[in-house]
């Protein structure tokens, strides 16, 4: 099978931004206590997340990485780096912080005497989760509209 590598950026930044729209949508859905709706919206949000990890391990397994060109303003290498940075540091939280306060939200909608306390550990892990997974979301549209779209690498 051939794969076009190629193809990828684009479909990981869109992976990126139905996570947010998602997470968007699963933040108010529960603020109006839609909790089913909610509980539905953020399953599909990890479900679109692992797919995205999927995909961008297959990209840079095929094509390994993309360096940002030289020819921008300094600032805005800097400003690409500096989001770059703070995305895959806070990239690394996501799988950890989502699969756990998603056990602690499915817990808690147990018929078990401890299903209150999973409902509070699972609000005090969103609270953590949720802004640091919209901010990986929002920054992995941006890297890559920043990478492909408004400063292409030229070919060498």
């Amino acid at each position: 099978m051939n794969l076009d590598a190629g193809i990828f950026p684009l479909v990981n930044a869109t992976l990126n931004f139905l996570a947010t729209i998602l997470l968007v949508l699963g933040f108010v859905l529960i603020k109006q206590r839609k909790e089913i709706a909610h509980k539905w919206t953020m399953l599909s949000c990890f479900l679109v997340s692992a797919i995205f990890l999927l995909c961008y391990l297959t990209y840079h397994y095929l094509a390994g990485s993309t360096r940002f060109p030289s020819y921008p303003p300094t600032w805005v290498r800097y400003l690409y780096y500096l989001i770059l940075l703070t995305h895959v540091l806070l990239a690394m939280y996501v799988p950890i912080g989502a699969v756990a306060t998603i056990y602690l939200g499915l817990r808690s909608q147990t018929e078990s005497p401890q299903s209150g306390l999973y409902r509070a550990k699972h609000r005090r892990w969103a609270k953590i989760t949720f802004p640091i997974w919209l901010y990986v979301s929002v920054t992995g549209v941006v890297v890559y509209l920043m990478l492909y779209q408004i400063y292409p690498p030229t070919a060498s």
